[in-house]
This record gives structure tokens, C-alpha cells and sequence, in this order.
């Protein structure tokens, strides 16, 4: 899979006061830029500093080959989770979905 990177920023979860405002910006930007209304979008989590509490890079992404993107090997690990976008508390209950599996011991990978 290639993916093509349309918005992306590093932040912490639990030590930038400015996450929620840094993600609902990185959003809103990715969501005006994007051409086709019809793509699938894909909210990317990697470059882990550590675990979930650690730094990380958050990227809106489309599928395409155009620059920049990633390129997520058939090799790599990786799980999609998909968010209920019907819930306000989608996003919210997802991460609490991906972060009960790292606690239970599964490991760190690409977070689709």
C-alpha cells in the first residue's frame, strides 16, 4: 500500500497541552485539500518516540503514488481501525480500543 501524505504534525497524548487543537487543525487542513471526496482517508500514526504516551507523527493520507508518501510494505505489520463517525466519541473510543491492546501486551506497529 502507498499512501500519500496530505497533512501531518508530531505531537504527545499526554504532554502537548495543544494536541486536540493541533489534531482538529491538522484535520480541518487535510479536509479542504483533499480533491477527491471519494477516496478513502486514512488517519496514520507512526514514528513512535516509544509507546502511546511517547511522541509520535499523526499524517492524513490517501491512497496514490504521488509525493510525498509511505510506503507500507507487504512485509510490515500493521492493523486498521476503523471510526464509528456516526459517535462523537468515535475517535475517543478507537484509541481507547488501540491503547487497551498495547496495555494487554500486543505489539507497536502502524496504526491505520
Amino acid at each position: 500500500m502507498e499512501l500519500v501524505i496530505i497533512e501531518k504534525i508530531r505531537t504527545n497524548n499526554f504532554n502537548d497541552e495543544h494536541v486536540m487543537q493541533k489534531i482538529t487543525d491538522m484535520w480541518k487542513n487535510a479536509s479542504a485539500a483533499l480533491l477527491n471526496k471519494d477516496d478513502n482517508v486514512y488517519g496514520l500514526y507512526y514514528e513512535y518516540e516509544s509507546n502511546y504516551k511517547g511522541d509520535y507523527t499523526l499524517c492524513v493520507a490517501v491512497e496514490g503514488k504521488d509525493e510525498p508518501s509511505i510506503v507500507i510494505s507487504e512485509n510490515t505489520k500493521y492493523e486498521i481501525f476503523k471510526v464509528n463517525t456516526n459517535d462523537d466519541q468515535g475517535i475517543f473510543n478507537t484509541w481507547n480500543e488501540i491503547w487497551k491492546k498495547e496495555d494487554e501486551g500486543h505489539k507497536k506497529g502502524i496504526y491505520l
